[in-house]
């Protein structure tokens, strides 16, 4: 039997509504050796931030929507004053400070050393968190 969607399709539907920031590339202190205390290194970002686009396609209307451009910001000053032992602090600090915009519901943040320390050939290594506005 068919149906036609409602308001609880619509809501999970929004729910997955996503912006995407990909790469950003930043400079910053985190580690727990003195060597990596010692000087800034190379880290990468990544944040999904979970909005209700419905309201800004409809109306293609950027009030209507989270302002990613504020949210990078937010994202630079806390590395910038950052000082961090732990990929999972700074991930932490990133998504707090990214929720601090009323229009984002949710945000998944992925931090990256592009440089770690460790005596093998390794990309790069990195945390991912998920937090929710409560």
């Amino acid at each position: 039997m068919d149906r036609a969607p409602g308001r609880a399709d619509e809501a999970r539907t929004r729910r997955r509504d996503r912006i995407e920031l990909r790469g950003l590339r930043l400079v910053g202190v985190v580690g727990v050796p003195d060597a990596e205390r010692a000087r800034p290194q190379p880290i990468e970002i990544d944040l999904d931030l979970v909005v209700d686009l419905a309201a800004a396609a409809a109306g293609d209307d950027l009030a209507a929507t989270a302002d990613y451009a504020a949210a990078l910001d937010a994202v630079a000053a806390v590395v910038a004053a950052s000082d961090h032992r732990l990929l999972e602090s700074l991930a932490e600090a990133i998504a707090v400070a990214v929720l601090g915009d009323v229009k984002v519901a949710a945000v998944t943040v992925a931090v990256r050393k592009l440089r770690p320390p460790v005596p093998y050939d390794l990309g790069s290594a990195g945390v991912r968190v998920t937090r929710r506005r409560v």
